[in-house]
């Protein structure tokens, strides 16, 4: 709440301004080198949510953070992105995507995850953290006043870290890595002359085999970050807003990495499935 108080102040301070005729808040005209930046918050849901380290034939749980893990509820949801476009055709951009829950809840049957087990009766302390930090490159096809259909590259690096952590201190599964997700963006957008626009951007990628999935070894993974955006620009060089995002991805298989930390699981096959849908509010300085 407090971040979309501040946003709020933030539009106020600059739609007075809506009556000047500058092109640009932050740019020149004339300036091949156009930058931009992002901001955006509000509230994501968990729609589904299955993790599991080791084998089922070999006792390891299916956990469901959303029925069983306390992940049932909203959680804040931010996103922050600055990028450069060159030559109006051109566009770099650096994401900040932040995504850590944590989550309170007494297991109600034993689970198993890398060995370690948690009886039914423990509390529990849960912590899922995935943000990650993405680069990517888009080409646009098509530049009017009206259009824009652009397609490139991205390479994500995920940065995650799971925590499973009995309250009393008697059980702890600590599951971190760090490694390159590449994807492929899609882009389009239609604004209409009264400053209203529609955009669509996906950003994704399936893979499993080895080399494409940023492994040596064959690992089924996915990644799909998918928003739909209504805006409108009230002032040259300032849009607002709303966001509806599907973000989710899949990791599936055997590890070969050596466990060179105490971080890294002992069991070196894992899954997990997440799937998301936020909604947020924000605004474009360009």
């Amino acid at each position: 709440m407090k971040k979309i108080i501040v946003l709020l102040l933030l539009l106020m301070l600059l739609i007075p301004a809506a009556a000047q005729e500058s092109a640009s808040l932050i740019n020149r005209e004339d300036s091949p080198l156009q930058f931009y930046f992002e901001i955006e918050t509000g509230l994501v849901s968990v729609l589904s949510h299955r993790y599991q380290v080791g084998r089922s034939d070999e006792g390891a749980s299916n956990f469901d953070f959303v029925s069983q893990g306390g992940q049932d509820v909203l959680f804040p949801f931010d996103r922050y992105v600055a990028g450069l476009k060159i030559r109006d055709r051109h566009n770099i951009g650096l994401l900040y995507q932040p995504l850590t829950v944590e989550t309170a809840v007494t297991f109600r049957d034993d689970v198993m995850l890398d060995s370690v087990l948690f009886a039914a009766g423990t509390p529990m302390e849960i912590k899922y953290g995935f943000p990650f930090y993405r680069f990517s490159y888009s080409y646009r096809f098509v530049n009017t006043e009206n259009w824009t259909l652009a397609g490139g590259i991205a390479l994500q690096a995920r940065n995650a870290s799971i925590v499973f952590k009995a309250v009393d201190g008697s059980a702890l599964m600590v599951a971190q890595n760090v490694g390159p997700v590449p994807s492929f963006v899609l882009y389009g957008k239609y604004r209409f002359d009264n400053g209203i626009y529609l955009s669509l951007d996906v950003t994704g990628l399936y893979a499993s085999s080895a080399v494409i999935n940023g492994a040596n070894f064959k690992f089924e993974g996915s990644l799909l970050d998918a928003s739909f955006q209504s805006g409108y620009q009230i002032r040259p060089g300032v849009d607002v807003f709303a966001n509806l995002r599907f973000l989710g991805g899949t990791a599936l298989g055997e590890s070969n990495y050596p466990a060179t930390s105490w971080s890294v699981t002992e069991e070196r096959y894992s899954e997990n499935f997440l799937g998301t849908m936020a909604f947020t509010l924000g605004f474009r300085i360009y």
